[in-house]
């Protein structure tokens, strides 16, 4: 199956191109330019698409991302530090992200001929994002199969849908994935911070599931506070 992977630069997208490339057949790695707080993520991205040897597209969104205000993504507003599950982190959200970026992705799959979207979304996305959740990953897919409906026909991949983070580093580590090429902290310092959201998950995932975590953080401890925290509430 030809597949175009959605890629981040993140843990979970880089493992995903790692698995079709393995699994299927990568056609591409797609990323996206919305005007986020830093690059970083997307120069990672296109490492991936330099090792697994596969073109690299990066759309620029940054006109739309601007007029996506209100998220600490897209504005000037601090990333709170804390767990994914807590309520504050959901100033991190950017209305309609996913839907707009996979409808980009399903129009040049099918101006390239390809069978597939992958995309990584996962269950420990589910909370905070409903863009992410099952639900939604069907009722575009179904959507999409009639917006493209007698000019081409491509599905929606979504293997982690009903899957932890842990799980996906079990899966990355199963298909090599060189997870110190990955990036997921939303602050975008030399190191990854280990107290936003994605870093406190990040740290967690590798724990759960007992794989030796490469990252370097500058407060490599703090994850153990956030989960404490999360579980008391």
């Amino acid at each position: 199956m030809k597949t175009i992977v959605i890629c981040s630069g993140g843990l979970d997208s880089v493992s995903l191109a790692h698995m079709v490339a393995q699994e299927q057949q990568l056609t591409r790695l797609v990323s996206f330019d919305y005007g986020q707080r830093h690059r970083k993520e997307l120069d990672y991205a296109a490492r991936c698409a330099q090792r697994l040897d596969v073109p690299h597209d990066i759309i620029d969104l940054r006109a739309i991302g601007a007029a996506l205000t209100g998220s600490a993504l897209t504005d000037d507003i601090d990333v709170p530090d804390g767990h994914y599950a807590e309520e504050s982190m959901r100033v991190t959200v950017v209305p309609n992200r996913n839907a707009i970026m996979l409808a980009v992705a399903f129009g040049v799959a099918a101006a390239q001929g390809d069978d597939a979207v992958a995309t990584a979304v996962h269950g420990g996305d589910h909370f905070i994002y409903p863009d992410c959740r099952p639900a939604f990953t069907q009722a575009f897919e179904t959507m999409q199969k009639a917006a493209l409906d007698g000019y081409a026909d491509v599905s929606l991949y979504t293997p982690f849908v009903h899957r932890s983070k842990a799980d996906i580093v079990t899966a990355g580590a199963r298909h090599n994935t060189p997870f110190d090429q990955t990036w997921s902290c939303y602050k975008g310092g030399e190191t990854h911070c280990g107290r936003c959201g994605t870093c406190v998950e990040r740290r967690e995932a590798f724990h759960l599931a007992g794989i030796a975590d490469p990252t370097s953080y500058a407060d490599p401890d703090y994850w153990l506070c956030a989960v404490a925290q999360k579980d008391v509430g």
